[in-house]
């Protein structure tokens, strides 16, 4: 699957873009205030994560934007969890969205748009999922609204476990 937003490559991303991924995973902690650079060990364990899951292509897919001149500027990620089956998803499969990131120099052409309308595209053509969720940052929230993103008829709920 390829396309083209604004001169971009979409594209699937492939074991030649794990250390951009890492760095988009990286980014995007760090604009919502992580210190990602406390124990720079963890990205050595993104990077294996990315390299185990691309190599189940019906559980995980990532799409990137290439420019000419510039390189891979942007990503979205999906996988699918497994669930125990239910009347409203037979096939226990849900989605996943994360990582969506651009490049600062390169926000607002519509590129993450396009990454996650190829990750979208994904779900619906590749999998089973018949729901997809995702954290959204007061940035993105636009952006997947407009994909037909909603709050869930569920309430959702998390615990952090302390260790």
């Amino acid at each position: 699957m390829g396309g083209d937003a604004g001169g971009a490559l979409i594209r699937r991303a492939d074991l030649a873009d794990i250390d951009h991924l890492v760095a988009f995973r990286a980014q995007m902690m760090r604009e919502m205030g992580e210190d990602v650079d406390a124990d720079p060990s963890w990205r050595d364990d993104a990077a294996a994560w990315f390299a185990r899951r691309m190599k189940d292509p019906a559980a995980f897919a990532a799409f990137v934007a290439e420019l000419p001149g510039a390189g891979v500027v942007g990503c979205a990620v999906g996988t699918i969890d497994d669930h125990a089956p239910s009347p409203r998803n037979r096939s226990g499969q849900r989605g996943e969205i994360a990582n969506v990131v651009t490049a600062p120099d390169f926000r607002g052409r519509g590129l993450a748009r396009a990454c996650t309308r190829a990750l979208l595209t994904w779900f619906a053509d590749a999998t089973t999922a018949t729901t997809v969720r995702l954290a959204a940052t007061a940035d993105g929230e636009a952006l997947y609204r407009s994909l037909g993103f909603a709050e869930p008829r569920d309430l959702i709920l998390q615990l952090r476990v302390v260790r």
